[in-house]
């Protein structure tokens, strides 16, 4: 037996596989209603793209993009403690700087408001139409008119206006002009209520504060314990096989990629044809790339914005958002009082990326490929910051495979899967009882609030199965 599994428990009522923020919030969740948890990370830390890294120098790097909408605040109070929502703290200011326009805001309605009507000289009553209609959608609306045709209806032939209103939410769950305009209407809603938020004190002290709250609830948390298969019996769940080794369960609920949890984890002779036949129309959506800064110990750089969306595009392209040639980049600025009592400088660049850009390339032109992805960054950054590369004493990057290396997720998928994912990731159980899946799926991949209020969802649904 492997020391990951040392005391295993003989059956459990659940078993959660992986532990982003939606695995995290359903085990937590179930552990209140009194069931018996385990919880297993492929990984030796929690929390998924939630996290963090500590490098020479004194640096600690948190590696998703920080910033989420205010109702994190109350996910975190209602379904975790109040300690951990207080760690939540408003971003001061959003940059915007490309060749359209560049200027410094709040990232609410009522800014976006005078915004669009000051600079853009765009009408109220199309302000006012367009912020209510996506503030109105839902999940059970209609599918049909795609978020291109929302803006054209609002905002015809204003590209500039549609690069204010996309670009930051392309950054935050990789849509593109075509997908379905509620993928889009419900996320961005999210963040004009109160603008962007994030987490005071860092991702480690966040998880580390989870971690403690599920040991506290009786959650069995293992990790470098990767599932290799979820056992399927008399047509229903009946277990897990970790390290070798079958864990008995009633119920499973899969933090994985929804692709790899149904064709890898469980097979596709446990499901019917017609489903099969739906996954195969659900497509991954896009990865990232990142780059890592840390300032020198010492070494001070003035504030100039907490997110910094920055590009030398002529307009809004979501292909061109993902190239190799990289015209556009999001900085995510860490000064010392993101972590109180630390007196340290970090910024993270981050793009959206192909896969097939980075997976196939030869050893030596990867490697090169990474350090160009560093250079450049650091230039670009020099424009906000000037002489910032003399007060780099560390940096680093990671690309699509990086992401698929530490999260196991299908070609580096940072964002999960497309909107119709959420169709298959919903119905799992119905084809195979005690099933089911928590994670980035379609408008649930709005990053870490709709992660947490997923995994919440998803552990209701469970609740309920294992009292039937």
């Amino acid at each position: 037996m492997s020391d990951s599994l040392k005391d295993i428990g003989a059956k459990y009522d659940v078993v959660v596989i992986g532990s982003g923020l939606a695995g995290l919030s359903c085990a937590n969740m179930l552990a209140r209603s009194g069931h018996s948890v385990l919880l297993l990370e492929q990984h030796h830390q929690l929390g998924g793209l939630a996290a963090w890294f500590k490098r020479k120098g004194g640096h600690i790097f948190d590696v998703s993009l920080h910033g989420f909408p205010v109702g994190m605040i109350k996910t975190c109070r209602k379904y975790w403690s109040p300690e951990i929502a207080a760690m939540i703290v408003q971003l001061k200011g959003i940059r915007f700087d490309n060749p359209q326009f560049s200027f410094t805001t709040t990232f609410d309605r009522e800014d976006f408001t005078r915004i669009l009507r000051e600079r853009f000289k765009i009408p109220q009553e199309n302000i006012e139409g367009f912020f209510n209609t996506a503030r109105d959608m839902n999940y059970y609306d209609d599918q049909s008119m795609t978020i291109r045709e929302l803006f054209e209806k609002f905002f015809p032939g204003r590209d500039d206006v549609v690069r204010l209103l996309m670009e930051p939410i392309t950054y935050a769950n990789g849509s593109t002009l075509d997908d379905p305009a509620i993928s889009y209407g419900i996320v961005f809603s999210n963040f004009m209520s109160k603008g962007v938020y994030t987490v005071q004190g860092g991702t480690d002290q966040f998880i580390g504060k989870m971690r403690d709250e599920l040991t506290k609830n009786g959650v069995d948390i293992r990790t470098r314990c990767p599932a290799e298969r979820i056992v399927v019996e008399d047509q229903k769940v009946s277990g897990v096989i970790a390290n070798g080794q079958v864990i008995k369960c009633r119920s499973v609920v899969s933090n994985g990629n929804l692709l790899s949890t149904i064709h890898k984890l469980v097979g596709d002779e446990h499901f019917s044809p017609s489903f099969i036949g739906e996954t195969t129309r659900v497509r991954l959506n896009n990865s990232s790339c990142q780059v890592y800064m840390g300032i020198r110990k010492g070494e001070k750089i003035d504030y100039v914005g907490d997110l910094l969306f920055t590009s030398t595009a002529a307009k809004f392209d979501s292909e061109m958002l993902r190239s190799r040639n990289i015209t556009s980049r999001t900085f995510s600025l860490y000064y010392p009082e993101t972590r109180p009592g630390s007196d340290m400088y970090s910024i993270v660049a981050s793009t959206n990326a192909n896969y097939e850009d980075w997976a196939y390339l030869p050893e030596e032109e990867y490697r090169a490929s990474k350090q160009e992805l560093v250079e450049s960054a650091i230039d670009a950054l020099g424009k906000y910051i000037p002489g910032v590369r003399e007060k780099i004493d560390y940096a680093e990057a990671a690309t699509p495979k990086t992401f698929q290396r530490y999260t196991l997720h299908e070609r580096g998928a940072s964002f999960g899967t497309k909107f119709e994912g959420l169709k298959s990731s919903m119905g799992l159980n119905n084809e195979v009882p005690g099933l089911f899946h928590t994670g980035s799926v379609g408008i649930i991949m709005s990053g870490w609030l709709g992660a947490a209020n997923y995994g919440v969802i998803v552990s209701n649904d469970v609740d309920k199965y294992l009292r039937s």
